[in-house]
């Protein structure tokens, strides 16, 4: 009985042994795995996204490159989509800038509506639906925009009256072809007008009717007015002929609305071509804008990139459009020219200022900031420390006994005995003169035995033991952090020719002021993951 006992202790102690030698095993892996992963960790920088404040709804950019928009749209771009927002790209700088952005958003599973322009101009329903008075505003702005005027001087008088009377003959025109006419027809029409080719050409091709070629031809046929007529008629249908294409083929709609559209310029198109598609497309965008209801702020994107190209006050309608639909904008400028430095941060914008190279833009951009900024860059040193104490004690104890005891005792005794006596005596001889006689006998006799047997005995059996495990883990954990100053950046001309590729210093309104940092639009910070290894 006391063997099996132990045996059974014994069992038991050796499932609990093991039981814990696997819980420390797999402690001590776990503890491993957390410390590489805790090492992973404290070796990498830490980023934070820059939250611009609510009310700013335009973001200018001056400076930087193709590679350096690249990242910045992608930047801005790919959490908005992932939000489930809206994003445009009108990409002005003939780099393909939007490429990047295009293959990650169909690596999410969007289908992105790409035009390159001019060659995809059959397909470009932008602004095909607009009304007579939009249309011809439209139009007249792009035409202006591929005209002899330098940027940033299209808001001269000159070119405001241009502009007018280019979109009052425009007006007439599209009022003649009725309702949502192809561009082939309108400049069909002004040629008409301008007395270039022949007519009926246009009238065998299904351009014009007999009825609106006959129209036409008497609209302004009225002493002086003809010769300026004539003169804007042939200024316009040379520059907008480009747009002749223009929403002629409807590619079939996709399953689901998109949520990203690109238009980018091709560079292997000609120069006043690429101009006045800018301006259209832009012009046009605003159009639209104006018309769309007011949304969530920031919920639709419209990145134009390459701004510099167009007149300012194309940009102003553009950003005003923008604020009364609630449509975050953001203007990327190459270079600063005076028009394009007067209108940077106007309103409650936010300016982030990226490579410069040209040292004038340099030296506007470090007065817009201010020289009293300064951004140290440093050399992080951290010290990490762990102590690890693990202590297991067990005990066993076990006891087995048996006592016995027997006991015997006998006792015997026997005893006998026996007596006898006899006697006589007389009476009388006392004064009264009495006389008494008598005789007496007496024997005793006894006989005792005992005999006593007493007998014990006593068994004790007893058996006890247990087990007792203890775990002690200890640990101690010091971290320390050494700052080392290795370079001191100012705001200063020589510096902001000298950012990094993807740097950035933003500059936006706050409470207490305008806060300036520094930032990094390199779109590979946004998808950092923690190692699991």
């Amino acid at each position: 009985m006391v063997a099996d006992e132990r045996r059974r202790v014994d069992a038991a102690f050796a499932i609990q042994v093991r039981m814990f030698e696997q819980r420390q095993r797999n402690h001590t892996s776990e503890y491993r795995a957390w410390r590489r992963r805790l090492g992973v960790a404290g070796g990498r920088r830490e980023w934070f996204p820059v939250e611009l404040p609510s009310g700013v709804d335009r973001v200018d950019v001056a400076g930087g490159s193709i590679a350096s928009w690249a990242a910045l749209i992608t930047t801005v771009a790919a959490p908005r989509l992932s939000a489930g927002g809206e994003v445009t790209v009108i990409d002005l700088t003939e780099g393909a800038v939007g490429a990047d952005l295009v293959r990650i958003a169909q690596g999410a599973g969007l289908r992105p509506l790409v035009w390159v322009l001019p060659g995809e101009l059959p397909y470009l329903d932008l602004g095909t639906g607009l009304n007579a008075g939009s249309m011809a505003d439209v139009l007249a702005l792009a035409a202006a925009a591929a005209g002899p005027h330098c940027v940033g001087a299209a808001s001269a008088d000159s070119a405001v009256s241009d502009a007018a009377a280019d979109c009052a003959l425009l007006e007439r025109v599209l009022g003649a072809l009725g309702p949502d006419p192809r561009l082939a027809s309108v400049n069909a029409a002004l040629r008409a007008l301008a007395d270039i080719g022949d007519p009926l050409a246009d009238v065998r091709e299904g351009l014009l009717t007999n009825g609106q070629l006959a129209q036409i031809g008497t609209m302004f046929r009225r002493g002086a007015a003809e010769r300026i007529v004539l003169e804007r008629a042939f200024v316009l249908e040379s520059r907008l002929r480009e747009l002749d294409a223009l929403g002629s083929a409807h590619p079939p709609a996709p399953a689901t609305p998109t949520r990203l559209r690109i238009a980018a310029l091709d560079r292997r198109a000609g120069v006043i071509g690429n101009q006045m598609m800018s301006a259209y497309l832009v012009a046009a965008t605003t159009h639209m804008l104006r018309l769309a209801k007011a949304s969530e702020p920031w919920a639709h994107v419209v990145c134009l990139l390459g701004a510099e190209r167009l007149a300012t006050d194309v940009l102003d309608r553009l950003a005003s459009a923008c604020e009364l639909a609630r449509a975050g904008l953001l203007l990327a400028f190459r270079t600063i020219p005076p028009g394009v430095r007067e209108r940077l941060g106007r309103g409650n914008a936010a300016i982030a200022f990226m490579r410069l190279g040209n040292g004038d833009d340099a030296r506007a951009a470090s007065e817009l900031i201010g020289t009293e900024h300064r951004f140290v860059v440093a050399q992080v040193t951290d010290t990490v420390g762990t102590s690890l104490t693990n202590t297991w004690g067990g005990s066993y104890t076990t006891t087995a006994g048996t006592s016995e005891s027997v006991g015997e005792s006998y006792s015997a005794s026997t005893s006998s005995g026996g007596s006898r006596g006899r006697g006589r005596g007389r009476h009388g001889h006392g004064p009264f003169g009495d006389f008494n006689s008598s005789s007496s006998r007496d024997t005793n006799y006894s006989v005792s035995e005992s005999d006593s047997v007493s007998v014990t005995a006593s068994i004790n059996s007893g058996t006890s033991w247990g087990l007792s495990l203890s775990r002690a883990l200890g640990e101690n954990t010091s971290q320390g952090r050494v700052l080392q100053r290795s370079r001191e950046l100012l705001v200063e001309p020589d510096e902001l020719q000298r950012l990094p590729l993807s740097a950035m210093i933003v500059s936006y309104p706050a409470a207490s002021g305008r806060t300036v940092l520094l930032a990094d639009a390199n779109p590979a910070l946004s998808s950092l993951a923690d190692d699991s290894a």
